[in-house]
Order: structure tokens, then sequence, then C-alpha cells
């Protein structure tokens, strides 16, 4: 098609997305030229805010390394991930769900860790937690032998792979759930954390005028055949900016209950304070399947 007009380069290029043989890869490059062409023309993008544009892109790409995905974090910062995320579980966005974000730190292979062992393999201060946790079903039955893969930041706020200090898989572990569905470890309890501002999404924060925090969480895993895979993160309701999360992944149901303890543990496991966290997670049926990990 010759172009004529402005109007008819979205028709060509509509035109010709007509011939792939995916049906629903034309529908989805349909949809995005048809927004895409439709924000230039609302903000009569210019030619120097195009190569901005571009260039952000192809720093996304510059910035990215095998421990650190920038365009993940990106996305996260603008609320896109939550949103996919919601619009995907919870009866296709209609209902509450427990799945949430991944996040770019997850890592495959976390060490296999009995029921009721600790995930802290290097020194971290900071108050002992202790977590119960239950996988179930719809129906309350509890689901026996799924694999539940948990990792967080350390109180200092660094996962453990941007951490030179902490030993490899520090604040990681894989568990398998039992009978009763049920899954208990130890660890510190987790703190708020900064996402990383040194690339482009730090300068679209600081564009915006928003802060770079996290409130604190812990990631969770839950696999197994015949099971969507759940997804999710418990946050600790104590924190102070639930209502600022910069990734917008805070959801009522995902606020767990950390509860402070003063006395001694009667196993002497642990001094004064710490932390106790009990929480149940449901699974729906599907099929079981990895994500693909951001990191290496």
């Amino acid at each position: 098609m010759i172009i004529q007009t402005q109007e008819d380069v979205t028709t060509a290029v509509l035109s010709e997305l007509e011939r792939a043989p995916n049906a629903r890869f034309r529908e989805l490059m349909s949809a995005l030229v048809r927004h895409l062409h439709a924000f230039a023309r609302e903000v009569k993008l210019t030619e120097e805010e195009f190569q901005a544009a571009i260039s952000y892109v192809v720093a996304l790409g510059k910035h990215t390394t095998e421990t650190h995905n920038e365009a993940v974090l990106m996305s996260g910062s603008l609320g896109f991930s939550t949103l996919i995320c919601l619009l995907n579980n919870g009866d296709y966005g209609q209902t509450e769900t427990q799945a949430n974000l991944l996040g770019p730190f997850w890592r495959m292979n976390s060490p296999p860790t009995p029921s009721g062992g600790s995930i802290v393999r290097s020194p971290t201060p900071g108050p002992a937690l202790f977590v119960d946790a239950w996988v179930r079903d719809g129906a309350g039955r509890p689901i026996e032998g799924a694999e539940i893969d948990i990792w967080h930041s350390s109180p200092e706020g660094f996962y453990e792979n941007q951490d030179p200090i902490q030993a490899d898989m520090n604040l990681r572990g894989k568990f398998r759930s039992d009978a009763d569905g049920h899954f208990a470890f130890r660890s510190v309890k987790p703190a708020g954390y900064p996402i990383p501002i040194d690339g482009p999404t730090g300068d679209l924060l600081r564009a915006q005028g928003r802060h770079n925090m996290r409130p604190a969480h812990l990631h969770f895993l839950a696999y197994k055949p015949n099971y969507k895979t759940l997804i999710t993160q418990v946050f600790v309701d104590s924190d102070d900016r639930l209502q600022s999360d910069v990734a917008f992944g805070v959801t009522q149901h995902l606020i767990g209950t950390y509860q402070r303890h003063d006395e001694p543990r009667a196993d002497r496991a642990a001094g004064p304070p710490w932390y106790s966290l009990r929480y149940t997670f449901v699974m729906e049926p599907g099929t079981g399947k990895l994500p693909q990990p951001p990191i290496k």
C-alpha cells in the first residue's frame, strides 16, 4: 500500500498483519499497533520524544544481566506486572486471588530443606522468624507432596545474588508439604527494601517523583502436577509502605500476620524478640509448570 496520509500508516500495517498464520499472534499484534499508533496521535509524539523512548528500550536491554532483569523491574514499577497477574487469576480478574508477582529475583534449584529447617545459610542478623504454612485445594483438602520454593531479601534489603557477603542460596529453600499439607521453616524477619534505581527504571521513578521501596514480604512458589502453579508473596502487616508499594503488588488477601513474641521460645531456638507467621495457601486445579527464571 502506498502511503498518502498519516492515517494510511495504521491501515497498511494492519493489512500486512492479516497475513500472519497464527491467529493469536495476529490478534495481539493488531491490537498493539492500533493502540500504539493511537497513543502517538493522542499525545502528538515528537521525533525527539520518540528517539528518547527508543533509547530507553535499548537501555533496558543494556542493564539486564544474568543476575538482574531491568525489563521486569520496569514493568513492575508501572503496575503492569500486577495487572497481568490479576487478569490471569481469580477467575480472570473477577474474584480475590493469592497469585502475585514472581519478581526479578527467583532462581531455580533452591536447596531442598526438611520441614522445620532453616534457610539461613550464612550469618544474617535480624529477628528470627518461624513460619507454619499449609497448602490446600479450593475445598479445603490438604495437598500432599507440593514443592514450595521460598526466597526473600535480607534485613539489609538485598537478595543473596545481589550481595557478595551472603552465601550462595542464602534465604532460599525448597520444601515439600506433608499429608496434612503442612510445611514449616525458620528464617529471619524480612525488611522492606529499595528496588535498584541505577538504571532506566530509576530514571522513570525519579521523573514521576516516586520512591523506590517495596514493603517487606516473603516469596512463595508452590508446584505440583495437576495444579496451577501458585506464585505469591506474603507481606508484613506492620510495614508502613503497604499503601505505596513501588510495584503495586500488595493486595488485602496477601497481608500476613507476623506476630511478635517478646518471651523466649520454649525450644530455645531463638531469643526475644522473635516472630511467627501462620498462613494457608490455596492451589487451583490446572497445569503445573515452572516459570522462566528472570535470572540465572
